[in-house]
């Protein structure tokens, strides 16, 4: 294992988790398809149990024989193992560390969303969810809750982004999921009806015995500000809303996105 002393945040080495951008770490380098950057020992061990390659650890130099341990003991001996002061590492990431350690990560091939799609009943699709704290937490809460892949348009932003990856505690990893390029036509192509969450007067309750019961359904939600766009709403199968209360029209999409997959997997509870 060889460990290398960080001293100066401008090592060479650090470009990768401090200075190269979301879009230089998902470009091609070298043959490879990019950099995942993960962070804390649970998330790494995630992402290396999902098959993740890694290229190299950056760990604060008293988790060497704590928290880090079992990581380096995993990621084997030709992987370079960084190491520095508190100082050094929140000079290099810009921010205070929490568990001190972090790993670069081969970026994984994208997916057929035929392949992910093929066995599932219930998919979530985004459409142009742009903040990468709500596409994390939609991950964690679709893993939790049964839902059994996400697809996501281009204008959706990117799953692998530090930020997504460090708030769905690592179930991007866990949970199949593919970019396609239209909302409603691509999860139709695979024989799923669509359920766009929109606030419209044909809207019916997420609840309703007649969503329920459809065999292979995909719910789309939309972005954080506007929703969905009317073009995707006039064209999806049905118009689902979650009841509120007290004059309250919509929640944040990854709140609405927890309601919405608990219903859509948890039907028995409402047949009854």
């Amino acid at each position: 294992m060889p460990v290398i002393e960080i001293a100066d945040s401008r090592h060479p080495a650090m470009d990768i988790y401090a200075r190269l951008t979301d879009r230089q770490l998902r470009s091609e380098v070298d043959g490879k398809l990019g950099i995942v950057v993960v962070e804390s020992p649970k998330v790494i061990a995630t992402a290396l149990q999902a098959g993740l390659r890694p290229l190299s650890l950056l760990t604060e130099q008293r988790h060497i024989d704590g928290d880090a341990r079992s990581i380096i003991e995993r990621i084997g001996p030709d992987v370079p193992v960084y190491t520095g002061s508190r100082e050094v590492l929140e000079a290099v990431t810009g921010y205070k560390l929490t568990r001190g350690v972090l790993c670069a990560m081969e970026r994984p091939a994208p997916r057929d969303p035929a392949e992910i799609c093929r066995d599932a009943r219930r998919v979530a699709v985004m459409d142009g969810v742009c903040d990468t704290t709500n596409i994390g937490a939609i991950f964690r809460s679709a893993a939790a809750l049964g839902i059994d892949a996400l697809l996501l348009t281009r204008t959706t932003c990117d799953p692998w982004n530090r930020r997504a990856v460090r708030v769905s505690m690592g179930t991007v990893f866990q949970l199949p999921w593919a970019w396609i390029d239209d909302a409603v036509d691509t999860p139709r192509s695979l024989g799923f009806a669509t359920a766009a969450l929109a606030l419209t007067p044909q809207s019916v309750s997420i609840a309703d015995s007649r969503i329920c019961t459809i065999d292979r359904l995909a719910l789309i939600l939309g972005t954080e500000g506007d929703g969905l766009s009317t073009d995707v709403i006039t064209r999806a199968d049905h118009n689902l809303i979650i009841p509120m209360h007290r004059g309250v029209d919509s929640l944040n999409v990854a709140a609405a996105s927890a309601v919405a997959f608990w219903v859509c997997t948890h039907s028995d509870n409402y047949l009854k």
